[in-house]
């Protein structure tokens, strides 16, 4: 029989082996714990090599999206595994639009694509205003209206450039040249973006051919009064309720290098421009604080677009914006606002007249 002294030694040991033991079950818990949330954090998503990622602009509007969509429609119809994406959120009037046709928004593109990942551009082809890591990707399509900006590939690429006031136009032709039929749901699609983008051609980038088209997808988007269907669209893009400041500045806000200067360049296009105008002081605020978080920018300019009075308000937060576009444009500038009358289009009527002004005062 044991001593008392032993029976109590082994039972003090019996106990903190199985204090040990439990503390030894809590840590292997804890560390598995650990080690699956570890594992959520750094899984990579494997993505299909054989995919194409298409995509239209950061800060995406009508055209942007569309584009994107219907591209992607083109080339499934053609056995091309395409899938179509968005470089931002959506605005009113791409939500109206999509709502009308019965078509889900793409996705939000992933910002992890592995290195050499193919691409298809619409609606864009300069690297500032794509994806952040474009020169690490595989661009193999590009269909755009604007002009061409500093994309280079390695590989020859499909290329679709038209001095057209809508991608959605180009796309159209697309179908009808390679005889693919054109359903309700993608002829309202296009019909819209091509509305969006030509303001219902007010805009001087509209052609004869955005005229030709539309008409043609009319017929089967059935849709029987345009100009009211047109002014839906414009009410949906002019309901700003809900948006900051910042939000509004940056809806429709591109960038572009003239002469290795960065300038930021935002639109609104609106049938109620007093409502960004009675806020001209906070957009002023809003705009000299992008330029200041963005310090590679040397000047940033925004415009209200009153689609009704077809004319361009810009913004003009101080200098050097103030003494460019009064040189540029030959205008006078009052309280902050240079009134650039009929000028509405950021790519015919803006972007040229920066770039001639910046080649002749390099």
């Amino acid at each position: 029989m044991l001593s008392f002294n032993w029976q109590l030694i082994l039972i003090t040991v019996n106990l903190l082996t199985k204090f040990v033991l439990s503390i030894d079950r809590l840590d292997e818990l804890m560390l598995m714990n650990l080690l699956s949330k570890r594992n959520l954090l750094t899984k990579k998503v494997s993505y299909n090599q054989n995919q194409l990622f298409i995509f239209g602009h950061i800060n995406p509007d009508t055209d942007a999206v569309v584009s994107a969509l219907v591209f992607a429609d083109y080339l499934r119809r053609q056995k091309i595994n395409a899938k179509p994406y968005r470089l931002g959120d959506l605005n009113k009037e791409t939500k109206f639009v999509l709502q009308k046709a019965g078509v889900k928004p793409p996705k939000l593109l992933p910002d992890d694509l592995p290195e050499g990942t193919a691409v298809a551009l619409v609606d864009h082809n300069e690297s500032q205003q794509s994806m952040v890591n474009l020169t690490k990707m595989h661009v193999k399509y590009v269909v755009d209206h604007h002009k061409l900006g500093d994309l280079t590939t390695a590989e020859p690429v499909y290329l679709r450039f038209e001095p057209m006031g809508s991608t959605a136009t180009i796309l159209t032709k697309l179908y009808r040249e390679n005889k693919i039929h054109i359903g309700k749901k993608i002829a309202t699609l296009l019909l819209s973006a091509i509305l969006s983008d030509t303001l219902q051609f007010r805009s001087s980038t509209t052609t004869n051919d955005d005229r030709l088209m539309l008409n043609y997808l009319l017929r089967i988007a059935q849709i029987v009064d345009i100009d009211s269907y047109a002014n839906e669209m414009f009410t949906a893009k002019s309901d700003l309720t809900g948006y900051s400041i910042e939000q509004i500045l940056l809806l429709d806000y591109k960038t572009f290098v003239f002469n290795g200067q960065v300038w930021g360049i935002g639109f609104a296009e609106t049938f109620n421009s007093s409502y960004i105008l009675n806020r001209k002081d906070e957009l002023i605020s809003t705009m000299l604080e992008e330029k200041k978080k963005k310090n590679n920018i040397t000047g940033i300019l925004f415009s209200i677009i009153d689609i009704a009075k077809i004319r361009n308000f810009m913004i003009i937060p101080g200098e050097p914006e103030r003494s460019v576009i009064e040189e540029a444009f030959n205008v006078d500038i009052q309280n902050g606002i240079a009134d650039l009358g009929s000028r509405i289009s950021r790519k015919k009527n803006i972007v040229p007249t920066l770039e001639s002004y910046f080649k002749l005062n390099n």
